[in-house]
C-alpha cells in the first residue's frame, strides 16, 4: 500500500513538473492570446453616426486596468467604399492589440446606402466620436494614430490630412473639435481619387462610389488625399506592393514625393514583388517593424 502510495505521489509530481515545464516552454505570443481576454474589454457596435437611415458603427477594444489616456488607434477596412466590413478586418487589428494600443475599429457607408463623400465624411465624424468619448474609453486624443488598407489607406489620409473649414463634417454629432492626429499608417491606399474612377486604372468598385454624379471629377478632387498635401501634417508612413495591380504602386510614389517636397515626416515602404495586400508572413513581420521603428522616432514607441 505504501509502494502504492509513492507511485501515485510520484506520478502526481511528474505531472505538475510536466505541467510547469509546459508553461514555461509556452511563446510569448502563445502566452499573450491566452490571456488577450484579460487585458481588453470589447465595446461592440457603437453607433458614432446617423445618415442616410443607416447606422454608422465602431467597435471599441479597450484595455482593462488603465486609468490613463491611452494611445489608440482608429482602423478603416477596406473594400473600394463599395464593399467589406469591420469585421473583415479584425485579423488586422491583432497586432495593434499585442502592442498594447486601445483600438477603434470603423464602419462607414458604402456606395450602395450613399455615394462620395458620404465614406469621407463618416470617418471625419468617427474621429470627432473618438474625442468626444475620450474619457469614456481612456484615450489620448494626442495619440491617436490612423490606419487602414486599401479604401481605409485613402480614409486614413482624408481623415488625418482634410483640413477644418472643408465642409466635409457637417454630418457630424455634436461640436467637439477634430483633434489632429499623431500619425497616420497608410497601407496602399488610393491618393489620386480621379486615376481609379476614370483613368488608366480604373476599378469596377471604385467607380460605383461616384456613381453618375454630375460633378463627379470635382468631387474626386476633393476627396483625393493628393489635394490635401501640405506643411505642418502629421508623420505619414506608406506601406505599398511594386506590383499592386489594383492600386498602383505609383500613387504610393507621388505622395511620398509631394509630401517630402511639403516638408512632412513621411517613409514610403516599398514591398519588392508585392502586390495588392496577401504579403508573404516575412514581409508582414518586416512591415510591422517598420511600423513599431516608425512610431518610436516620432514620439509613439511606449504606452
Amino acid at each position: 500500500m505504501r509502494k502504492l502510495s509513492m507511485v501515485v505521489c510520484l506520478g502526481l509530481g511528474m505531472v505538475a513538473a510536466s505541467a510547469k515545464a509546459s508553461i514555461a516552454q509556452v511563446s510569448p505570443s502563445a502566452e499573450w492570446a491566452a490571456h488577450a481576454a484579460n487585458q481588453y474589454q470589447i465595446f461592440p457596435n457603437i453607433t458614432y453616426l446617423t445618415a442616410s437611415n443607416y447606422e454608422a458603427k465602431m467597435d471599441i477594444y479597450a484595455r482593462r486596468g488603465v486609468t490613463t489616456p491611452q494611445r489608440t488607434i482608429v482602423y478603416f477596412h477596406g473594400g473600394f467604399w463599395a464593399a467589406g466590413n469591420k469585421e473583415g478586418a479584425l485579423m488586422s487589428l491583432i497586432p495593434w492589440l499585442e502592442m498594447g494600443w486601445t483600438v477603434v475599429n470603423v464602419e462607414y457607408r458604402l456606395a450602395r446606402v450613399a455615394l462620395a463623400p458620404a465614406a469621407v465624411e463618416d470617418c471625419l465624424c468617427a474621429l470627432r466620436f473618438v474625442a468626444a468619448q475620450a474619457k469614456t474609453y481612456n484615450i489620448d486624443t494626442t495619440r491617436i494614430v490612423l490606419t487602414g488598407e486599401s479604401a481605409g489607406g485613402h480614409l486614413t489620409l482624408t481623415t488625418g490630412m482634410i483640413p477644418d473649414g472643408a465642409g466635409l463634417d457637417r454630418e457630424c454629432a455634436g461640436n467637439t473639435p477634430i483633434p489632429k492626429v499623431a500619425a497616420m499608417i497608410n497601407w496602399f491606399g488610393i491618393t489620386d481619387v480621379a486615376d481609379v474612377i476614370d483613368g488608366p486604372h480604373k476599378a469596377n468598385l471604385a467607380v460605383t462610389w461616384l456613381g453618375s454624379l454630375p460633378n463627379k471629377d470635382e468631387v474626386a478632387k476633393r476627396v483625393s488625399p493628393l489635394t490635401y498635401v501640405r506643411p505642418g501634417l502629421p508623420p505619414i508612413l506608406t506601406i505599398h506592393g511594386d506590383m499592386d495591380q489594383l492600386v498602383p504602386y505609383d500613387e504610393a510614389v507621388r505622395l511620398h514625393a509631394a509630401l517630402t517636397k511639403a516638408g512632412v515626416i513621411n517613409q514610403l515602404l516599398t514591398i519588392p514583388g508585392g502586390r495588392h495586400g496577401n504579403f508573404t508572413p516575412e514581409e508582414r513581420m518586416k512591415i510591422f517593424s517598420t511600423i513599431r521603428d516608425f512610431l518610436a522616432k516620432n514620439g509613439l514607441g511606449s504606452p
